[in-house]
C-alpha cells in the first residue's frame, strides 16, 4: 500500500547538529526495567523499534557517576569504562537498522540514593533525600560544581566511544541535579549559581558547553527540559522561569526535548489526559530557539502528529509509551498501513515494570520486554510447524490474541464466543469512567482477525465439553475468562466473610452489567488495590449515590503507585464526595449496617450501607476447562491432542497478563519446550577475576 501522502511531511530529514534524522519520529528516553541489569534485553527493545522505523530511539536514564546512583531503579549507566561494551551493545544494534542512538546521562543529586555506592549526595543546597528514603543530601560547594562538569563530560566521552550519535544534558522529570540547580524550590544559594534565573541556569550552561567542546562535531548536544512543572508559582513554570530557561538557552544545545515534570504529569494515564495534553505547556518553545523541538503527549493519531509539524508545535513526534505498544509504528505509517498500528491504550502497566524493578511489559504489545528473552519480535512470528486445527473457546483479550497469533502462523483456527460481541470483559471495563481507550486491546485484534482468511469466528456459540470432543479439533485453548466474587474472599479475608449473601450485595460484575438497583450509601469496599473499586465508585457517584469507599490499603487504589495515577484517583475520589476510610478490613455484615475492624488494632466501628459492592477476587471460569482436561480417554478417543487453560480462565489478572499468555500460547504451541529449565534465556553476571578481594 501507498503512504498516504498527507504523511509525507513525517518523513522528512530533520538536522540535529552535526547528524541527520531519517524522519521525523523519535523515541524519547525511557525507562524499561532491564538495563544494566538485563543490557542484552534492553539492546533488543531498541534495535527492534529502530528497526520499526523509529529515526532516533534513546537510552532511558543513564546514571554516569557513583555519587548519583539511582538504585534500586534498574536503568543504564555509565561509570566508567567498563560501562562502554555494554551501552555499546544498544547503539550497534540501533545504527544497524539507521536510526540515530541517544543516550540520556543522569545525575539524580537528592532524588539519588547511592544504595550501591552508599555515597552521600549532593544537591544545590542542603536538603531532604527525595522519595521514600531518609536521609539528607548536601549542599555542593564550588568544588563539587567543578566535579560534576569534569563527570559529566567524561561520561560524554564515554557515551561517544559507545557508538551514541546524541548525548543529553538531563534536566527533567524532578529526577536530577540541573533541574533542581534552575528551580527556585530547591536552589536557596546565594552565590552565582543561584538567585536570579541567569545564575540558576548557569551550571546548565557550563554542562552544555563542556559537552559541546567535548564531544564537537562527533555527537549532537540535546537537552531535555521539563519547561512546566505543575507546581504554582514556586515551580519552574512555562510563562516564568521555564520560558526564560529556554530564552536564555535557545540556540546552544542541538536540539530542545521538552515537557513537563515530574513524571507523574508527563505520563499521565488516559484515565486523566487527553491526546495532547502536554501542548498548551510546550507550544510555545519552537519561537524562542531555531533548533529542533521534540515534544511528547501520548500521540496515536497521525493525523493529530502532522498538525504538531504544520502547526510548528515541534519538529519531531516524541513518543515513549507509542513506541512501546507498537515499535513498528512509522513503518506502518510510510507504508499505508494505518489501521495496522497498536495504539497506546495509556493504561501505564509499562511503567509499573519499572516502578516494580522489573522488565516492563505492556498490555497492547506482549512481545515487550521479550525480544531478547524469548527471541519474540512484534510483527514477525514463526510459521506453523505442522498441521491441525485449533479452536480457541472465548473472544477476551486472551482469546483474541492467540486466535490472531496461530492465525498469523498459519493455522487453521476456530474462534468460538459465548456472547453476541467480542472482548469478554474488556467490554464492560471499557465502558467505565475513563476507561474507553482500553477498548483499543480489543478493536485492534478484531481488525487484525477479519484480514486473516484462516481463521472463522462463530458468536452466539457457548459450549460444552462434549461439544469441544466432537468437533474434531487437534488442540483446545480455554479462554473463558473470569468472574468477580460477592463473598469478599480476596488478600485480607482467606474465608467468606459472613452475611455477604444478603440483600443488597453486588460484586463488580453486578454493577457493570447496568441491571441492578443501588441504594445509598454505596459502600465500595477495596482489597483488589488496582483501578476497579475507584472507577465503580466514580460511576456511583455519576448516578447521583452517596459514595464510601472502604480500603484495607493506607491509601484509595494503592497498586496504581505503580502506575503513577494514584494521586489522581485519591484526589477523583475526594472531588465526588466519597467518605474515605482507610486501613480496614470487614469484620461483618448484618442487614443495613457493616462492622469494620482497624488492621492494626481491630478496634471496631460500624457504618450504614446501603448496597455493598466488594472488590476483592475473580475465579475463573475454568469448568469446560476442567470438565476436558479432566477426561483424558474422552480427549484421545476425540483426537484433541491437548486443552490448555489461558488468560484469566488459567488465573485472573492483568489484562496485560491475559494478552500475554495468549500470545504465548500461539508461539508455543509446537515448540519444544524445556522440561525443568526456564523457558528463556537469562542475562548472567560474570564472576570478578579479582575474587575473593581485590
Amino acid at each position: 500500500m501507498a503512504r498516504d501522502p498527507r504523511y509525507d511531511v513525517l518523513f522528512e530529514e530533520v538536522s540535529i547538529g552535526p547528524v541527520t534524522a531519517r524522519n521525523r519520529f523519535y523515541q524519547v528516553p525511557h525507562c524499561n526495567g532491564m538495563g544494566v541489569h538485563y543490557p542484552s534485553a534492553m539492546a533488543a527493545m531498541r534495535s527492534v523499534k529502530a528497526e520499526g522505523g523509529w529515526a532516533v530511539v534513546c537510552t532511558e536514564e543513564c546514571d554516569f557517576h557513583h555519587t548519583g546512583d539511582v538504585a534500586p531503579a534498574i536503568e543504564a549507566r555509565l561509570w566508567s569504562e567498563q560501562d562502554v561494551p555494554i551501552m555499546a551493545r544498544m547503539a550497534e544494534g540501533v545504527k544497524r537498522h539507521g536510526a540515530l542512538a541517544g543516550c540520556e546521562l543522569v545525575y539524580g543529586g537528592m532524588a539519588s540514593h547511592n544504595l550501591q555506592s552508599r555515597e552521600i549526595a549532593m544537591a544545590p543546597a542542603a536538603i531532604p533525600m527525595q522519595g521514600f528514603a531518609p536521609g539528607q543530601a548536601r549542599a555542593m560547594d564550588k568544588a563539587d560544581i567543578a566535579d560534576f562538569r569534569r563527570w559529566h563530560r567524561q561520561a560524554a566521552l564515554r557515551a561517544r566511544d559507545a557508538g551514541f550519535d546524541i548525548v543529553y544534558v538531563y534536566a527533567g522529570h524532578n529526577l536530577c541535579l540541573m533541574q533542581h540547580f534552575v528551580s527556585r524550590r530547591y536552589n536557596t544559594r546565594t552565590d552565582e549559581y543561584g538567585g536570579p534565573i541567569e545564575n540558576r541556569v548557569r551550571l546548565m550552561r557550563e554542562v552544555i558547553e563542556d559537552a559541546k567542546d567535548a564531544v564537537g562535531d562527533a555527537m549532537a548536544v540535546a537537552v531535555r527540559f521539563a519547561v512546566e512543572e505543575l507546581a504554582g508559582d514556586d515551580g519552574i513554570a512555562a510563562d516564568g522561569d521555564g520560558r526564560a530557561t529556554v530564552e536564555l538557552l535557545a540556540d546552544l544545545p542541538d536540539l530542545w526535548d521538552v515537557n513537563v515534570s515530574e513524571w507523574d504529569n508527563d505520563s499521565q494515564t488516559a484515565r486523566f489526559a487527553e491526546e495532547g495534553y502536554q501542548e498548551p505547556f510546550v507550544g510555545w518553545v519552537k519561537q524562542v530557539t531555531s533548533k529542533p523541538v521534540v515534544a511528547v503527549g501520548r500521540y496515536t493519531s497521525v493525523d493529530r502528529m502532522v498538525s504538531l509539524v504544520n502547526g510548528g508545535v515541534a519538529d519531531f513526534i516524541g513518543a515513549a509509551r507509542p513506541s512501546i505498544a507498537d515499535p513498528f509504528l512509522p513503518r506502518k505509517i510510510e507504508d499505508g498501513r494505518i489501521d495496522d498500528i497498536r495504539e497506546c491504550i495509556g493504561c501505564n502497566i509499562c511503567v509499573g515494570g519499572d516502578y516494580t524493578f522489573a522488565p516492563m511489559r505492556c498490555t497492547q504489545n506482549p512481545t515487550t520486554g521479550e525480544e531478547w528473552r524469548r527471541g519474540w519480535h512484534p510483527e514477525r512470528i514463526e510459521a506453523r510447524n505442522g498441521d491441525g486445527r485449533v479452536l480457541v473457546v472465548g473472544g477476551g483479550p486472551a482469546g483474541l490474541e492467540a486466535a490472531r497469533a496461530l492465525g498469523q502462523r498459519g493455522y487453521a483456527v476456530t474462534l468460538a464466543e459465548a456472547a453476541t460481541e467480542l472482548g469478554g470483559h474488556l467490554n464492560r471495563l471499557s465502558r467505565l469512567p475513563g476507561l474507553a481507550s482500553w477498548a483499543r486491546v480489543v478493536d485492534w485484534r478484531v481488525g487484525q482477525l477479519r484480514e486473516l482468511p484462516n481463521v472463522e469466528i462463530f458468536m452466539d456459540s457457548r459450549l460444552d465439553a462434549d461439544q469441544v470432543r466432537e468437533f474434531g479439533f487437534d488442540r483446545v485453548a480455554v479462554a473463558t475468562g473470569s468472574h468477580w466474587r460477592r463473598d469478599a474472599l480476596g488478600r485480607t479475608h482467606r474465608a467468606p466473610v459472613p452475611g455477604l449473601d444478603g440483600a443488597g450485595v453486588f460484586s463488580p460484575d453486578d454493577i457493570m452489567s447496568g441491571e441492578v438497583a443501588l441504594e445509598d450509601p454505596v459502600v465500595v469496599y477495596d482489597d483488589d488495590h488496582y483501578v476497579m473499586a475507584s472507577v465503580l465508585a466514580e460511576l456511583a457517584a455519576g448516578r447521583g449515590h452517596v459514595v464510601v469507599y472502604v480500603t484495607t490499603a493506607p491509601d484509595v487504589a494503592h497498586w496504581t503507585h505503580n502506575t503513577m495515577e494514584q494521586g489522581r484517583i485519591q484526589a477523583r475520589m475526594i472531588e465526588i464526595g466519597a467518605d474515605i476510610v482507610t486501613n480496614k478490613h470487614l469484620a461483618r455484615v448484618g442487614g443495613k449496617e457493616i462492622e469494620l475492624a482497624c488492621n492494626f488494632t481491630d478496634r471496631r466501628t460500624r457504618i450504614e450501607r446501603g448496597s455493598l459492592v466488594p472488590v476483592t477476587m475473580r475465579d475463573a471460569d475454568d469448568a469446560l476447562y476442567r470438565a476436558l482436561a479432566g477426561d483424558r480417554p474422552a480427549l484421545d478417543a476425540a483426537g484433541v491432542r491437548s486443552v490448555t487453560a489461558i488468560g484469566d480462565c488459567l488465573a485472573p489478572g492483568l489484562v496485560a497478563a491475559a494478552v500475554h499468555g495468549g500470545h504465548r500460547y500461539a508461539r508455543e504451541l509446537d515448540a519444544e519446550t524445556p522440561v525443568d529449565s526456564p523457558p528463556f534465556r537469562r542475562e548472567l553476571v560474570a564472576l570478578s577475576p579479582d575474587w575473593p578481594h581485590p
